[in-house]
Order: structure tokens, then sequence, then C-alpha cells
């Protein structure tokens, strides 16, 4: 699916998410300027944003969705978005038995932050785990991490 408008292409900057706080789509962070933290939950909201201008609906629309949703609807909504890119090649991915239980990967994407992979899952594809890896940067606007 091709976004109907830059903003939906763009990876959010500094600036869009101070934006999107000022304006009711994510919560406001813990602190104020540089102390300022963001957590697990104005992660998944940007990631809803995001997803959502993608589908090419206008910020208002997302803002009036944003109101409704408690932490785990949230959770669920942004996970079904995302399950798609993450489960490609799950029919090829090979059978084990369930007593056995692959060897987990730790991925660091920034300071403080990993995505742990298990070699068995179809999400343990090197392009699968450079995608999420970049799409949790961008998220987090630390693309001048390699």
């Amino acid at each position: 699916m091709r976004p109907t408008n830059a903003a939906a292409r763009a990876e959010p900057s500094a600036r869009a998410v101070r934006y999107y706080v000022a304006s009711g789509l994510l919560d406001r962070p813990e602190g104020t300027g540089t102390s300022a933290t963001y957590g697990y939950r104005h992660l998944l909201q940007l990631l809803f944003v995001k997803i959502r201008q993608r589908e090419g609906q206008p910020l208002d629309k997302i803002r009036e969705e944003m109101r409704e949703l408690t932490g785990d609807t949230l959770e669920r909504r942004v996970a079904a978005s995302l399950a798609p890119a993450l489960t490609m090649g799950a029919d090829a991915a090979v059978s084990q038995d369930s007593a056995s239980e692959g060897v987990w990967h730790r991925i660091t994407v920034a300071n403080g932050i990993e995505l742990h992979v298990r070699d068995d899952s179809p999400a343990s594809r090197d392009d699968a785990v450079i995608a999420m890896r970049e799409a949790v940067r961008a998220t987090l606007g630390r693309d001048d991490i390699r």
C-alpha cells in the first residue's frame, strides 16, 4: 500500500513528536525538555498514528480514534496492523517439536532497547530483523544509530 501523503511516509522527527503531544495524539511524556521520557504507551501511540496515516486517515480522525482506545486495545490494533509484515514467510517455517525451543538472539536497536528474536521464528530472517530494527529506530527518531 502506498501512503497518501508525505507525512505518512516520513520518519517522525522530534518536532513531529512534540506536535503530536501538543495536539493530543500522544500522551505527555514524563519530565520536560531534555529530560522528557517516553515509554511503551508512547511508542504504541506513535506507531498507531503512523499506521493510520499510511492508511490515509487525517490526524483529526486519528485523534478521535485515540480518545477511545485503552492500552490493551491500542496494543492489539498496532499488533494486528504489523502482524502481516512480521509473519511473512511463516508458512515456510520449519516445524519443530513442541518440547524443543530455539535459541534467542538479542538485537540492539539503540541504547537500552533490544529486540529478542528466536531463531526458529519466521521473523528471524535477516531482512525481517533489519526491517523491525529500522522501524523501531524510525519510530524513535533514531536513524543516526547503525
